[in-house]
């Protein structure tokens, strides 16, 4: 992939790291798996994170 200033790059990685987290949420939670919650917490705030770094690019 080609480096991309627009932040569009970041916030599709974003996207994708909260929607993992969220799936590995919900199977922690049907499952009772106390360390796949932690890692989802761990995805979604990467995915918050790379978000925000796509905003900040878009601004410029």
């Amino acid at each position: 992939m080609a480096h991309d200033n627009n932040g569009l790059g970041d916030k599709l990685k974003g996207a994708a790291n909260k929607a993992k987290g969220e799936v590995k949420d919900q199977v922690g939670k049907a499952t009772d798996n106390a360390r796949m919650q932690a890692d989802a917490q761990k995805d979604k705030l990467k995915g918050e994170v790379q978000d925000r770094i796509g905003e900040a690019k878009n601004r410029h």
